[in-house]
C-alpha cells in the first residue's frame, strides 16, 4: 500500500468545478469570527461541491490572506455571496424553495443520523458563530435544526468539524459521492 501522488487523484480543474453538478447545499455561515474556520468551510465546501456559501454579518470575505491559508484555492472554485444580515440569507433562499436546517442543539433537534434529505429538494445549511452559535432569530426561522451528537464532556464541536460532518452525513445519504 502506499499513498498516491497528487496527480494521481484525478481532480478537476476550478473550470470544471464550476461546471459540475453540485450538492443541492448551500452553507449560510452566521457570523462566524475565525478566518481559519471560514478558509476550512470554503476548503470542505469544495471537496463536496456543495452550490453556493452565503457569508453572513461579522463573517469575512475574500480575499483574505487568512481564509486563504486554510482554504487553499477553495475561495475560487466554489461560488459566494455577502449578506449583511443572515436573515437576508435565509429570507432570499426560502423564496427560492430552500429548506433551512440549522446545525444547533434545540429542544426539538432531530439528531443528525436520523435525519433524512429529500431527493430534489435544495437545503441550506446554517453554521454558527464559534461562541454563541446560530442566532436564536435565525433559529426562528428554520425548518429544522440538526444536532450531531456526542459523548464527551464539551458542548460542542468546532464548527469546521461540525460542517464536514453534516456535509458528508447529507453527500451519503442523497448519494452523491457516486459522482467519483
Amino acid at each position: 500500500m502506499r499513498k498516491l501522488k497528487i496527480e494521481e487523484l484525478g481532480r478537476i480543474s476550478v473550470e470544471e468545478y464550476k461546471r459540475a453538478e453540485k450538492l443541492p447545499v448551500t452553507l449560510v455561515l452566521d457570523n462566524l469570527r475565525s478566518l481559519n474556520n471560514i478558509g476550512s468551510i470554503f476548503r470542505t465546501a469544495d471537496g463536496f461541491r456543495v452550490e453556493n456559501i452565503h457569508l453572513c454579518g461579522i463573517t469575512a470575505c475574500p480575499p483574505h490572506r487568512e481564509i486563504h491559508k486554510t482554504a487553499l484555492g477553495a475561495t475560487e472554485s466554489v461560488n459566494w455571496e455577502y449578506f449583511k444580515d443572515t436573515l437576508d440569507s435565509i429570507e432570499e433562499l426560502k423564496s427560492r424553495n430552500y429548506k433551512i436546517l440549522s446545525l444547533e442543539q434545540t429542544l426539538n433537534s432531530t439528531p443528525l443520523n436520523e435525519f433524512v434529505p429529500q431527493a430534489n429538494q435544495k437545503y441550506a445549511l446554517v453554521l454558527g458563530n464559534e461562541v454563541k452559535g446560530v442566532d436564536d432569530s435565525v433559529i426562528g426561522k428554520s425548518d429544522e435544526c440538526l444536532e450531531i451528537l456526542q459523548l464527551g464532556t464539551k458542548h460542542s464541536f468546532n464548527v469546521t468539524i461540525s460542517a464536514g460532518m453534516a456535509i458528508y452525513d447529507i453527500a451519503l445519504k442523497l448519494n452523491y459521492l457516486n459522482l467519483l
